[in-house]
């Protein structure tokens, strides 16, 4: 396994590079915890994630005859965008392998770094076998996103940052995919001070590492899609798995509705934006899932590559969970003025229209009548209540559309 001399050593290496990302204390989910939250913003590095962190290590390694022949990766895509900005800068040609599914503005950005990309498989094991046999071929250097000694350190370079930034921390919290980035902090933070507890998180739909410390081996899970694509990783590394069961605390796992909720709560109280990987650590932390109480805790936000449509479907989704969007289906009269009179009642109790939809035809709609689905912005569900009140008092046949 790696040593903390080793982290040391890559600190030294890319210090220059790699930009010390912020770690600030959020006052909004202190409180909503209870905590001290310290926010470890790594989604500021140039490339939008930690990744590059162990992938300029892996490169500053190279020898000539390496450099000259290239670089080949496999990444869902913060570790492709990593090694094709890095290798650019220091004139090495890369190879990115990555799944189809992945979304467009990370390939947009590792093609823009200089990278050859291939899209090839449907998930990253399938795009990671396909690098692998690609390598053998055309004899180029493999940079693993996870499982490489020289990877791990660079990556544990977060750790010896949140320890200068914050000396008295006593609990770090991360996500974790394949185990690379968890492990390199768990090694730095652990060897440095044994009694910094560090908890990992995993999505509930792929909790590869955590199946694989149950089993005592890494496990090949069944794949599944879901928002957090960085840590979306069906098996455990080999090399990995040591550390996480030598430094890591626990592990839990999130829904996939509790990272999408973190994702809107970063961006509305913290003006910081995360992809899915990058906010399940909060998202443990706010949703009560390790035993934090009073503690100085500092909370990984290590990417921020989200597609711009996924946002907006989280933002919108995360409206209607917090009654703050609602659509109601209102049954009414089919005559002119019918809709005036229902529009004037929302209007009194200052409800915001922002779509609306006929139908004669289904939802059990009497002859004569008509059902209009009526979506709304609200003040929370209080307002909602008073909303659905008042059409009760009216007279309206109506429901609440979930």
């Amino acid at each position: 396994m790696i040593a903390l001399s080793d982290i040391q050593a890559a600190l030294g290496k890319i210090r220059a590079d790699i930009r010390v990302s912020p770690c600030p204390r959020s006052e909004a989910f202190s409180g909503l915890t209870h905590n001290t939250i310290f926010l470890k913003l790594d989604n500021q590095q140039r490339t939008g994630a930690f990744k590059e962190r162990g992938a300029l290590n892996k490169l500053l390694t190279l020898n000539p005859e390496e450099r000259a022949r290239g670089v080949i990766a496999a990444s869902a895509g913060n570790h492709a965008q990593g090694v094709a900005y890095h290798a650019g800068r220091h004139g090495i040609r890369a190879r990115i392998f990555m799944p189809l599914p992945t979304p467009l503005t990370k390939v947009s950005a590792t093609r823009a770094y200089g990278a050859e990309v291939v899209l090839d498989g449907a998930n990253y094991d399938e795009a990671f076998a396909k690098a692998v046999e690609n390598a053998r071929q055309d004899g180029l250097t493999l940079i693993h996103a996870f499982d490489d000694d020289t990877v791990i350190a660079g990556q544990g370079t977060l750790g010896l940052e949140i320890l200068e930034q914050h000396p008295s921390i006593e609990v770090i919290v991360a996500p974790i995919g394949g185990g690379g980035l968890i492990g390199g902090i768990g090694c730095a933070v652990k060897e440095s001070n044994p009694k910094v507890r560090v908890f990992g998180v995993q999505p509930a739909k792929l909790p590869s590492m955590k199946a694989a410390v149950a089993e005592g081996k890494p496990v090949t899970l069944k794949a599944a899609t879901t928002i957090a694509d960085g840590i979306a990783v069906r098996r455990a590394g080999d090399r990995t798995l040591p550390l996480v069961q030598k430094y890591v605390d626990d592990i839990v796992t999130v829904e996939e509705e509790e990272i999408a909720n973190a994702i809107l709560l970063l961006l509305e109280r913290e003006k910081t934006l995360a992809e899915g990987a990058g906010a399940a650590a909060l998202a443990a932390v706010l949703n009560r899932k390790l035993p934090l109480e009073g503690k100085k805790v500092a909370v990984l936000v290590c990417g921020g590559n989200i597609d711009v449509t996924l946002l907006a479907r989280i933002i919108e989704r995360g409206l209607v969970k917090d009654g703050r969007l609602v659509r109601l289906r209102v049954h009414l009269p089919d005559y002119p003025g019918a809709l005036h009179r229902l529009t004037g009642i929302l209007a009194d109790h200052r409800a915001n229209i922002v779509e609306t939809a006929y139908d004669r035809a289904y939802h059990g709609v009497n002859l004569g009548d008509t059902a209009i689905d009526i979506t709304m912005e609200t003040r929370g569900p209080d307002h909602i209540a008073e909303l659905l009140a008042a059409l009760e008092t009216a007279g309206y046949t109506h429901e609440r559309i979930l």
